[in-house]
Formats: structure tokens, sequence, C-alpha cells
């Protein structure tokens, strides 16, 4: 890039995008985008990028498949990273551990009994515990990409056929979809009033 800084590249994003290459799947720049919760030009923006560092080698498979790797120098840049951010992981899980807690304690006082998770990531995992901590109990947890996976002993099941359950508050419980979830359930007839999403991304760095 001659020394200019491209406006819309984000370190983290950057970060995420070499987690899901380290797990050597073949995948398709769609399917990257909709692990990350960001638009499909992003997402050939950021691997164009990273080949160009030296970061990452292409391979072909049929079907429009590929896969990403790592090389050497993406594995030490993925590290480099990883260290960076290790203060906005910290951060991260003693806000969302607050903000989920005030939540479900909000709701209790309303009178809520049951909600239902959407999305399943590190935050959900946060938002478990908190709940925990109050009488409120889990109805169900959607996530389309996680379908017949277990999260904390319940079966994580399909958005459609979680809200078959009823009529629940539904939290989002994603850190990098949060948005795009949002608008997959008001999509799928979900009341806005119904939808809560607390947590919103956070560059590290920010307050």
């Amino acid at each position: 890039m001659n020394g200019t800084r491209n406006k819309d590249y984000d370190p983290y994003r950057s970060f995420l995008l070499m987690e899901e290459i380290a797990k050597e799947e073949p995948l398709s720049q769609r399917e990257l985008a909709s692990r990350l919760g960001i638009a499909l030009g992003l997402v050939n923006s950021y691997l164009k990028n990273l080949v160009a560092k030296g970061y990452v080698r292409i391979s072909s498979f049929p079907r429009n498949r590929y896969a990403y790797l790592l090389t050497p120098q993406g594995l030490a840049e993925k590290s480099r990273l990883a260290y960076q951010h290790l203060n906005y992981f910290t951060n991260l899980y003693r806000i969302a551990r607050h903000d989920y807690l005030e939540l479900f304690r909000a709701l209790e006082s309303a009178g809520i009994r049951k909600v239902i998770f959407c999305g399943v990531d590190e935050v959900a995992e946060i938002a478990y515990l908190s709940l925990r901590e109050t009488g409120i109990e889990l109805v169900a947890v959607m996530d389309d990409g996680c379908a017949g996976e277990v999260f904390f002993g319940q079966p994580v099941v399909s958005l459609e056929r979680g809200l078959l359950l009823g009529r629940h508050k539904v939290v989002i419980a994603s850190l990098k979809r949060g948005e795009a979830l949002r608008e997959e359930l008001l999509r799928l007839g979900v009341a806005g009033e119904d939808i809560i999403l607390v947590s919103r991304e956070r560059k590290p760095g920010e307050s």
C-alpha cells in the first residue's frame, strides 16, 4: 500500500479472519462473511490484503471453494494480533458480564421468567453465566450455523425451530453477528420489542 493506511482496515477483523483461516477448512468467501458477520466485499478486500502481505496463501477446490492457509508469517502475525488484543478480550468479558447481568436482573424484575438465546459465540457463554445468577429459564438456544450442537447441555436449534416455542424475549448473544441476527429475526416475524441486542462491537481502545 506504499505506506498508505486503508481507512477501512481493522486489525481486529483481520485477526478474526485469520482465526477462521487457521481452522484450515475449505470455505467460500460468502461462508467467511457469514461467520464474521461482515459484508462479502469486505472479506474479499481483507483476503487480498492478507495475501499481498504474504500472510495467507490460497488453494482452490471444485465448486468455488478455497482453502485459505496461513503462511509462517501469517501465523506470526496472528500471534502478534492476539497479544495486541488480549486487553480487549479481557475488557470484553468484564463489560459483557456486567451488561448481561444487569439486563437479566431488569428482565426478572419486570416479571420475565423465560428467554431464548440467539447466536452462539464467546459472548453467549458469558451471557449464560450471567443468566444463571437469576431465576430466568433459558428456553432455547438458536443458531442456524450451529444447529445440532450442544450449548451448556442445551441443544442448539435453527431460528425457525426455536421460534416455534412461542413468544419469548430473544436475547442476541453474539458479538460478531448481532445486527445480522437482529435483521434475520425481524424477517422471520419477531416483534422488535422482543429482540434484545446488548453488546455492540467495540474496537480495542474504545470505552
